[in-house]
């Protein structure tokens, strides 16, 4: 994962200093590209272990075009709670709940996840219904059909609905493209366009999670995964992050691991327990505050 580590370094030491949403601060770079070839190994950071397990549930939650985090919550990934709580603090219902008492009525009442626990239209409404169109089916179907075409782009970002997210997406488009391969199946290749990056936590959850929508997408049109290629735009580093960067910089990457997928029959069936890690090195983890 030299190629990440090469973005986390060109942005601590070529970034500015910028204000943010969120009042922390950014060292803050624009515009950045890194590409990972998925058959040189999967592309999982090394220099800190990864959750790993919270990446695959929420890409499986995407797919199926949920939006509430109980799915989440219900299998131990907490990535996506302060945004619903903060929602939730402020409606007539709030007691003073800590995050964690709000989680457990996520997790143990039913009505109250139905009311609180929606995130609104995000990423997998968008996925799947994006103002009535079904683009992932869509984009597989087309891929399939006519799989050199320009036009293999799934957008996130809904102009109509962005005030209802309670987050708009950070990862906006993701356009698939296909090259023709003599020695045998061709290539999927994916590239992703990312508005907003938060470098030391954030990426290498997108880098693993594209890269696993590659390899499952590639799986359910008979072709080889190929390279992500990952654009950012504001490509940043929160300031109460810099000493945890400056420390996985210093580390050393291990070898990728490889990933497999059991019994796959089709992407919409594909469960968490299908998806398998296989010789995974890691350092130990190191931790950091979300901005939210």
């Amino acid at each position: 994962m030299k190629q990440y580590l090469d973005v986390l370094k060109n942005v601590l030491e070529n970034g500015i200093k910028k204000q943010d949403r969120t009042g922390t601060g950014t060292i803050s770079l624009f515009a950045t590209q890194a590409r990972y070839d998925l058959r040189e190994g999967f592309p999982l950071v090394t220099t800190k272990k990864v959750f790993y397990k919270g990446i695959f549930h929420e890409l499986l939650w995407f797919i199926a075009g949920d939006t509430n985090i109980k799915y989440l919550v219900d299998n131990k990934v907490n990535i996506w709670n302060e945004w619903p709580y903060e929602a939730f603090k402020k409606s007539a219902d709030f007691n003073n709940e800590s995050l964690a008492e709000f989680v457990e009525k996520i997790k143990t009442n039913i009505d109250f996840a139905n009311k609180y626990g929606n995130l609104g239209p995000v990423y997998g409404k968008q996925w799947r219904n994006f103002n009535g169109v079904d683009q992932l089916e869509w984009i597989i179907n087309e891929i399939k059909k006519n799989p050199f075409s320009r036009r293999l782009i799934v957008s996130a970002w809904n102009p109509t609905e962005i005030g209802q997210m309670a987050l708009p997406p950070c990862h906006t488009m993701f356009q698939f493209y296909v090259t023709e391969n003599k020695n045998g199946k061709n290539i999927l290749n994916i590239q992703l366009y990312q508005r907003s990056a938060d470098l030391f936590l954030g990426v290498p959850f997108n880098i693993a999670s594209y890269a696993l929508l590659l390899f499952l997408v590639a799986q359910e049109c008979d072709l080889i995964a190929g390279e992500f290629v990952h654009t950012t735009g504001d490509t940043h580093i929160y300031l109460n992050h810099v000493e945890q960067a400056k420390l996985q910089l210093s580390r050393t990457p291990h070898k990728l691991p490889k990933i497999a997928v059991k019994n796959f029959t089709s992407i919409f069936d594909v469960k968490f327990e299908d998806i398998e890690i296989i010789d995974y090195e890691f350092d130990a983890p190191i931790k950091g505050e979300v901005a939210v």
